[in-house]
């Protein structure tokens, strides 16, 4: 267990008294004690423009909003653009719960939930939150240049927020493949990082495109993607993606899979 667990000041936004008392006693469990509980979308708005919290738990359904609407409300206002969120919700309809993912939610969480889901969730928030180890690369980290790709605003700056603490500072976005193509053909990069779901290109065909027609085929690409569909992903494994990351991801996890994509573009 991280020891800052304990430093971790919680709002949870729960209309049911039953499951608040219930995450509560969880995150106790965490050493988590500095919680506080409120039962509405208002509520919640009202409380972190007072005084953001170090992290945002939220149910799905709430009396005036659900976890989506106010996951987008949050990355609207950039003061809270960056608060690190979670849901929690019995949910499982991915075109219900592709949202969350889309707006750089730090974890999903299912009703119910173990205490080491709910540990990984903590350890992905404090991740967020806390200073970074840099990437270890034979690099020049500020001068390393990374292409996102994906179609939401929100994906884009979680992703950018998450590399920041990783010392990357150079960064190219689009939102799309078509755009992401028109880029390359006349800028260099170092590192491709795309979603699999767009409009006008998605990310199988902007990996095709890559490996096969532009001058920088040998490029690593990392898809981070809310993508389920295993023959889908398949094919772009085949295409020649270097890596592929789940959304929501664990800062750790896209930090590993960074400096082994790299590596293999240096040997």
């Amino acid at each position: 267990m991280s020891a800052s667990y304990h430093d971790l000041s919680v709002l949870l936004v729960e209309p049911s008294p039953v499951q608040a008392r219930i995450i509560r006693d969880q995150l106790a469990g965490l050493d988590v004690t500095r919680v506080e509980v409120v039962d509405s979308g208002a509520a919640a708005l009202a409380r972190l423009r007072e005084r953001p919290p170090s992290l945002t738990v939220s149910a799905f359904y709430l009396p005036d909003m659900t976890g989506v609407d106010l996951i987008h409300a949050l990355r609207a206002e950039p003061a809270l653009a960056d608060q690190p969120f979670v849901l929690i919700s019995s949910e499982t309809r991915p075109q219900v719960l592709n949202p969350i993912r889309q707006s750089g939610a730090c974890a999903l969480l299912p009703k119910p939930f173990s205490p080491a889901q709910l540990e990984k969730a903590l350890r992905a928030a404090t991740d967020l939150i806390e200073p970074h180890e840099m990437l270890e690369v034979d690099a020049d980290l500020e001068r390393l240049r990374v292409l996102l790709v994906d179609d939401s605003a929100n994906s884009r700056h979680f992703i950018r927020h998450v590399l920041g603490n990783l010392g990357i500072e150079e960064f190219i976005e689009a939102a799309d493949g078509k755009q992401a193509v028109a880029i390359l053909a006349d800028t260099m990069v170092d590192l491709v990082i795309t979603d699999y779901n767009m409009p006008e290109m998605d990310g199988r065909a902007l990996v095709e495109y890559i490996r096969q027609q532009s001058w920088q085929s040998s490029v690593p690409i990392l898809m981070v993607t809310s993508e389920s569909n295993m023959s889908r992903l398949a094919a772009v494994e085949q295409a020649g993606v270097s890596a592929i990351c789940d959304k929501p991801f664990e800062p750790q996890t896209i930090k590993r899979l960074i400096e082994r994509a790299l590596a293999g573009r240096e040997s």
